[in-house]
């Protein structure tokens, strides 16, 4: 790897929820239905979006495919890594989906030891196994490879749904040591260029908002329109995993980890949305709450009014639904963060391999 050609990683391997799941919880449990890949795929691409995420934007910028969801056993190729990411996941186990991060770090010791055995089997085999090895990763690439986390919204839009600030901001230290551990494990297992995402404002979703106001719960705004006190601690918690990965540096000393303050873009993004030409924040593109409740993908005839229409200009919405964000978002937030500008060490994605740690 040279500094004039950049990092060149050969894979990449991400684990997160559904910021990042390219068709996983889609092939385990239930398909995502149209409209959701409307506006790039012209069709359901596994997405809890109109296009693409921003791990879409990473594989692009590091000229790479699209990642496969591990889970999906349908025109799958793992040749440039994988998905373990789904919608839903937490760090911890409960919540909203059963592949919380400990089972997306052993699909992956599964993955690579299986895969690894299966292509050693097919080199020593006859030609006519190549299509079909043109497809698992290279041995060599894992250590190679960027690792990308996005994970810990759901830890915390659970928890407060569910119990209180108090408890949510307790639970903190164990969530990120269950962190920890994983990224841990990665390291054991070759992981060597970590990519890693804080938390975005779970006070500035959509749903955040309503959720409160329709439970009649006291709702004390910002500025910017987000539920003040969950961004409080949404904020506590990006300040305690970036402490937790300043000590990883330390007990993992041939890694690169790097911190990306994922937060404060989507935040600006929220706090100007009119100055960078989208409509309020709290008018999202698909599914309806106001009149109607109405998920994403569904619809209603209620007094002769049609609920669940998407809108007509995705790309003008911060929010394709409730929970998640257009595309036209995520390419906003990924413009931002790819070139180093919100990260620690300040690395772009090409240069993260030229961690100071590893010169």
């Amino acid at each position: 790897m040279s500094r004039s050609k950049g990092c060149e990683f050969p894979a990449i391997y991400n684990f997160g929820d559904s910021n990042s799941d390219t068709g996983g919880m889609s092939a385990a449990k239930s398909q995502v239905t149209s409209p959701n890949g409307e506006t790039f795929f012209r069709h359901p691409a596994g997405r809890s979006c109109d296009g693409r995420l921003i791990i879409d934007f990473i594989a692009k910028s590091l000229k790479l495919p699209y990642l496969s969801a591990y889970l999906d056993s349908i025109g799958t190729n793992f040749r440039h890594g994988a998905n373990f990411a789904t919608g839903g996941s937490s760090v911890r186990p409960g919540g909203y989906s059963p592949f919380h991060l400990a089972i997306q770090i052993s699909q992956f010791i599964q993955f690579k030891s299986r895969t690894i055995a299966l292509y050693n089997q097919l080199s020593s085999s006859n030609r006519t196994t190549a299509p079909f090895k043109s497809i698992l990763p290279r041995p060599q690439d894992f250590s190679k490879a960027l690792y990308t986390i996005d994970i810990g919204q759901n830890d915390l839009y659970y928890g407060l749904n569910h119990t209180n600030i108090e408890e949510v901001r307790a639970s903190i230290p164990d969530v990120l040591n269950q962190f920890s551990q994983a990224v841990q494990q990665l390291y054991q297992e070759e992981a060597r260029f970590f990519w890693i995402h804080n938390t975005g404002p779970v006070g500035c979703l959509p749903y955040s908002v309503i959720y409160d106001k329709s439970n009649h719960v006291p709702v004390n705004l910002d500025r910017s329109g987000c539920v003040k006190s969950k961004n409080e601690v949404t904020q506590e918690f990006n300040k305690q995993l970036k402490n937790k990965i300043s000590e990883l540096r330390v007990q993992l000393p041939n890694a690169a980890l790097t911190y990306v303050d994922v937060y404060s873009v989507k935040y600006a993004l929220v706090r100007y949305a009119k100055n960078q030409g989208f409509v309020d924040p709290l008018n999202f593109c698909c599914g309806s709450y106001y009149g109607f409740q109405i998920d994403c993908g569904k619809k209603a005839v209620v007094n002769g009014t049609v609920y669940g229409n998407p809108c007509d200009h995705p790309s003008m919405h911060i929010f394709w639904d409730g929970f998640h964000y257009s595309e036209a978002a995520n390419l906003w937030v990924a413009n931002r963060i790819l070139n180093g500008s919100f990260s620690d060490p300040s690395l772009s994605i090409h240069q993260v391999c030229f961690h100071p740690r590893n010169m």
